[in-house]
């Protein structure tokens, strides 16, 4: 049995947030509300990513929240009667554990011109010893092949839900599939990238690992988490080539994979809770979405066959 690394082990899930704003850069909340607001919410960490501006502080002391360290990074590269843009997620250890950023400093927007020339900025972030997520990429007007050649992203944004909000883009895992399909081994995570209050809270990560810094990045480099804006998670398998799926009660259960038709699973009443897809020769990994009654998603990770 091949088992998604989420539903491995005997540690709690942790619900968390990956991409945050705060009045250090240019969300409207000030750091401690939007800290509150995610401890009122149910969450377990937090990484207050303002832009180009690092954070270690827990700036609510009192709330008992996990603090990631980490920053969002930035480099516009076409400009004229619109833009492309890169846009990385940094999220990093305990400076006494090797993170090579002080607490505020600020960075320089990149000044790359196309992917091969951001490479050096992603290989500085990870000598630093952070590791990165891809963001947003409808947003951010780049499809794959503006973005597929960059190596050493953990992640990639598969919803981000400012851009849903805002712009109705960043929905649903646009490219993942097309990057899979080539043989990255790239995770998929839930973001929210809160600017305005009412941004946050929508979409999370659970991952499966103790409450503290270095334990959930570890889990987060391994793949051990699944992403969700409501939906549950219980298990994500196969074995003897049939791909299973357990979770909360959805009206669809959706299978898949590159070079591959998406197979899906109905409910009329909203109350499937288990799917099985005999997935045969030929695949190279397999993925699932699960979708509720209210249009809510939830997304694993891929399994990888070899």
């Amino acid at each position: 049995m091949k088992q998604q690394q989420a539903f491995a082990g005997s540690e709690k899930m942790l619900k968390g947030g990956l991409h945050c704003h705060t009045t250090r850069s240019d969300g409207r909340g000030t750091p401690e509300d939007v800290i509150r607001l995610h401890h009122e919410n149910g969450y377990d960490f937090l990484a207050l990513t303002d832009h180009r501006y690092y954070n270690y502080t827990n700036f609510a002391p009192e709330i008992p929240i996990t603090i990631i360290p980490g920053m969002e990074y930035d480099n516009t590269f076409e400009h004229g009667k619109g833009f492309r843009c890169f846009h990385t997620v940094c999220i990093g250890p305990a400076k006494e554990d090797g993170n090579g950023y002080d607490q505020d400093q600020k960075l320089d927007s990149g000044k790359a011109k196309n992917q091969e020339e951001y490479q050096p900025y992603l290989d500085e972030i990870h000598a630093n010893g952070n590791m990165t997520i891809y963001c947003h990429p409808e947003w951010s007007s780049t499809p794959a092949r503006y973005f597929e050649k960059l190596e050493g992203n953990f992640a990639m944004e598969i919803w981000n839900s400012g851009c849903v909000i805002e712009d109705d883009m960043d929905t649903d895992a646009a490219y993942w599939d097309e990057i899979l399909g080539q043989g990255k081994r790239i995770y998929g995570v839930a973001t929210d990238d809160g600017h305005a209050m009412n941004h946050h809270c929508k979409g999370w990560v659970m991952v499966r690992a103790e409450n503290n810094i270095n334990a959930i990045l570890a889990a987060l480099k391994d793949g051990a988490f699944y992403s969700s804006c409501g939906p549950e998670i219980y298990n994500f398998y196969v074995e003897n080539g049939v791909a299973v799926v357990e979770c909360s009660e959805v009206s669809k259960i959706r299978f898949h994979s590159d070079m591959h038709p998406t197979r899906i699973f109905r409910s009329a009443d909203g109350k499937l809770t288990r799917a099985e897809f005999n997935i045969g020769e030929g695949y190279k990994y397999i993925r699932a979405t699960v979708i509720d009654k209210d249009g809510k998603y939830a997304w694993t990770n891929p399994i990888f066959m070899d």
